[in-house]
């Protein structure tokens, strides 16, 4: 195996941007940037000094690279991981891995290749805040998890944000909202810490803060296969906003908030000291243990490192993209159910949202429509689809 691996980036947005930086900056070792393809020759023009292209086929045909970064709006994230794969490419994907459940199952058949490494863009599990709650949600410390409410409110984003492209909040261009722009790592999370719902009942409202067609707000509730219930709330509308998680579970309670887990541990479990002690309104003793980190680990600099060591090393992968169907499932399930006004059961049936996804775009607003449509064709042309 080579030295180094050499990554080509399709998308030269925001994070497509911020990955070339940190690659450039030397700060993922043995990580070298190859070539980058975009739409939009402008772009382009800042990469003089490796080897760009208007064209995905071409860049993949090239053998300037070993593995592609996808970056793209999401539609695109689908149709290029397939043809990445196709080509032999290892492949890294930012989130969401697609736009919705049907598509992720074909990206996810695509990589047919075991040798070849396929990666999800989840950076927060690099997070030590969350490797301390799944450490103590799987080694038992918390006993089995009853309650997950996450209100995760500190989204806020202006009319500016989404005039900023074309593609943003529109079904056509995006796919969704919040849920499939701001929440994916939230969504992620909620799986990876507590597992799959089996049931969501989800509240989404539709530009209640914003010039745009698609969901800005969200409240929805779940359930859990061992019996546990949880509230989700999330929006791009509120200022302040908040960030904090609770955990109600056998051995006591966590708060996250802030740059701080506090953990009320029971000395009893709860429902032992419940079934046992002889008083109506007594609780367990309890004892407080606070658990605090230096930073929030290395994020998407730590993605990067690890999917080059995956490839060169053969080192397990933080976030494989097979995994990037759970939360896309959860967030096209809390739109499903709103969709239908009713609960939903999980697995959903992707074919059955697809459609009434692509009736929304259909029905989108004629400018929105036509300038999302717009965009994605751009895409399209300029990656060879």
């Amino acid at each position: 195996m080579s030295k180094s691996l050499r990554l080509g980036i399709i998308g030269l947005g925001n994070m497509g941007m911020t990955h070339a930086a940190n690659i450039r900056a030397g700060k993922v070792p043995r990580l070298e940037l190859a070539a980058a393809a975009d739409a939009f020759p402008e772009k382009l023009a800042k990469f003089s000094d490796i080897r760009t292209f208007s064209a995905f086929g071409d860049m993949a045909a090239s053998g300037a690279i070993d593995a592609v970064l996808i970056a793209t709006p999401h539609f695109q994230h689908t149709e290029l991981g397939i043809q990445g794969l196709n080509a032999g490419l290892h492949v890294l994907v930012e989130k969401p891995v697609s736009v919705h459940k049907a598509d992720a199952e074909r990206l996810i058949a695509a990589h047919t290749r075991k040798d070849r490494v396929f990666a999800g863009v989840f950076n927060q599990r690099t997070d030590p805040y969350y490797l301390k709650l799944r450490e103590m949600i799987q080694n038992g410390e918390l006993g089995e998890v009853r309650r997950v409410s996450w209100t995760i409110t500190n989204w806020f984003r202006t009319e500016h944000y989404y005039a900023s492209g074309s593609w943003r909040a529109t079904w056509a261009g995006e796919g969704g909202g919040i849920l499939l722009n701001q929440c994916p790592h939230n969504l992620d999370l909620l799986q990876w810490l507590f597992g799959k719902p089996t049931r969501i009942r989800a509240f989404c409202r539709f530009g209640r803060y914003h010039d745009i067609e698609v969901e800005d707000e969200v409240t929805a509730y779940m359930e859990f296969p061992n019996g546990a219930t949880g509230v989700f709330i999330s929006t791009t509308g509120e200022a302040p906003g908040t960030n904090r998680l609770e955990i109600a579970a056998e051995r006591g309670r966590i708060v996250f908030e802030g740059e701080k887990i506090d953990f009320t541990r029971n000395e009893t479990p709860m429902s032992e000291f419940s079934k046992t002690v002889e008083a109506s309104f007594s609780q367990p003793k309890t004892t407080q243990h606070t658990f605090a980190f230096p930073d929030r680990g290395e994020q998407h600099v730590g993605i990067l490192k690890n999917f080059t060591a995956a490839v060169l090393d053969g080192a397990p992968l933080i976030a494989p993209a097979e995994e990037g169907i759970h939360s896309l499932e959860i967030a096209n399930a809390m739109l499903l159910s709103t969709w239908l006004d009713r609960t939903v059961d999980l697995p959903i049936d992707g074919r059955t949202y697809e459609e009434l996804l692509k009736q929304r775009i259909a029905a989108s607003k004629p400018k929105t429509r036509k300038a999302a449509a717009a965009t994605s064709e751009d895409f399209a042309k300029s990656f060879g689809r």
